[in-house]
């Protein structure tokens, strides 16, 4: 209702930042991380191109535009369950100075990787897993020793690379694809730039990003740098949040009729995505015969996960840093995959949101699928007791939920129960919060911005709730022995 709300400046999809890290100064390691971000937001071009199936619509060109490198793969013919290995690739050697300015990388030139990403095809080539590995997992190189997994490249290239993988996953990569990050950028300018969400501010000296909490469409640049920040609580893990959050909404744009239906754009997303990839020679011949398989996947049928971590604070016997997997839970993972099982089952729909401006019971027999720590809500004092907005603004934080703004209070102060307002497309983050709170009332509204909790002088007890699919991300830098899948639909904006 216009007048007794601010906008929510809350995060619609992802769960990807928490804020609160101090960054250091030491002018060595910034630069080391630059070349380290920066290498990981380029592999999600090659995401999009193989999770929307586009380059079907220009073969000849397609295939003029291709590299190839022999990385040791198991080929497979471009039919049944296949995996794809994707790693990002550094390659700035050819940047002028003017171009490295822009991006706030170094002077440094070579090779560096380390974004590896494992994409699953379905026997049917209907469905899509990417499943993110940490780069700082500390695993065995095989002929090396022990060393963090984005090392392999180092020592031995795109068939050390494939062989490191293969045995930690337990699983065969059938193609191997590389992808030069900084094409992203102009991936991104193809598709006239991409819509992501924050919960917190974010503003990072290193990537020149500043964000205050909200929805934001950004241009290639600043993609890139929302996709390098490590400003927030889980560091990398965050990071990895972030770029799938990014790779789910290009994959929306590429797929959707603006694009499809515009040959300029289509033919620049082809060109801007092709000519930053290197394959291997199978995946050369036959990625047209494979990418026209997939054209009719959409955003639904793409998920994504990363593996399931046992510990985040792993001191190595050389002194780093590192993450170590949760064997048992990586290895069930891995499992799933290589048994073709999807590792997001098919929602239940919820029952029809009540008209616009009519209550509901919060009661639901469906099942709570978005968590607390993924949804931000604005809390407003519906009555006239004092301080009843800021006592349950500081009992939702308290349970989970992000309250980022201070309360405020209605233009009507004799709301007797508690309501919780959504706009259409957010009522299963809807129900989680009236679910925290017995006996609130659930209403759509289409005028809002985000999610709104009207305290009443009734039911407003805040209770901590919980959520059977999807569970939350940690605020703080703990393991997440639990894999955690999430659709691409379920990771796009909703505004």
């Amino acid at each position: 209702m216009p007048g007794d709300h601010e906008e929510d400046s809350g995060v619609r999809i992802g769960g990807d930042g928490y804020g609160g890290v101090r960054l250091t100064a030491q002018r060595a390691r910034r630069r080391r991380t630059s070349l380290r971000s920066l290498v990981i937001s380029g592999s999600l071009s090659g995401v999009v191109l193989i999770g929307s199936g586009v380059a079907w619509l220009a073969p000849n060109y397609a295939a003029s535009k291709l590299k190839s490198v022999d990385a040791g793969t198991s080929a497979t013919a471009p039919t049944g369950a296949m995996n794809i290995l994707l790693v990002g690739v550094d390659k700035r050697d050819n940047l002028t100075r003017r171009q490295q300015n822009q991006l706030h990388l170094g002077r440094d030139v070579g090779e560096r990787t380390d974004t590896m990403m494992v994409i699953h095809l379905s026997e049917d080539h209907r469905k899509v897993t990417v499943v993110s590995l940490p780069r700082d997992t500390w695993t065995t190189i095989p002929g090396k020793g022990e060393h963090k997994i984005n090392s392999a490249y180092q020592f031995g290239g795109a068939k050390l690379t494939v062989k490191t993988v293969e045995q930690a996953t337990g699983l065969r990569m059938n193609h191997y694809v590389e992808v030069n990050v900084l094409g992203f950028i102009d991936v991104v300018e193809s598709l006239g730039g991409v819509t992501v969400c924050t919960p917190v501010a974010i503003d990072d000296p290193k990537t020149k990003l500043s964000l205050q909490p909200g929805t934001y469409t950004l241009d290639g640049v600043q993609a890139l740098a929302y996709a390098r920040t490590r400003a927030t609580a889980r560091s990398d893990l965050d990071r990895i949040d972030r770029q799938q959050q990014v790779i789910s909404a290009l994959l929306g744009k590429a797929l959707s009729g603006g694009t499809l239906a515009n040959p300029a754009k289509l033919a620049g997303l082809v060109d801007s995505t092709l000519k930053t990839l290197t394959v291997d020679p199978a995946l050369a011949d036959n990625l047209l015969d494979l990418a026209n398989q997939l054209k009719d996947v959409s955003t639904d049928d793409v998920s994504f996960a990363t593996v399931p971590l046992a510990e985040v604070n792993y001191r190595t016997p050389t002194g780093e840093s590192a993450v170590l997997w949760d064997k048992e839970a990586a290895r069930d993972l891995f499992r799933r995959i290589d048994a073709d099982q999807p590792l997001v089952k098919p929602s239940v729909k919820a029952s029809s949101p009540a008209p616009s401006g009519s209550p509901s019971p919060s009661a639901s027999p469906t099942a709570l699928t978005i968590p607390p720590g993924r949804i931000a809500v604005k809390v407003l004092n519906g009555t006239s007791i004092t301080g009843l907005g800021a006592a349950t603004r500081a009992r939702l934080i308290e349970v989970g939920f992000m309250v980022p703004s201070p309360p405020g209070d209605t233009a009507r102060r004799d709301f007797v129960t508690t309501v919780v307002r959504y706009p259409p497309g957010r009522e299963d983050s809807a129900r989680t919060v009236a679910a925290a709170i017995p006996g609130a009332e659930l209403r759509e509204q289409p005028d809002l911005a985000g999610i709104e909790v009207v305290v009443g002088q009734n039911n407003h007890d805040v209770k901590k709730v919980t959520v059977t699919a999807a569970p939350a991300a940690s605020p703080s830098a703990t393991p997440q022995a639990t894999p955690v899948a999430r659709t691409a639909t379920q990771n796009i904006c909703k505004r």
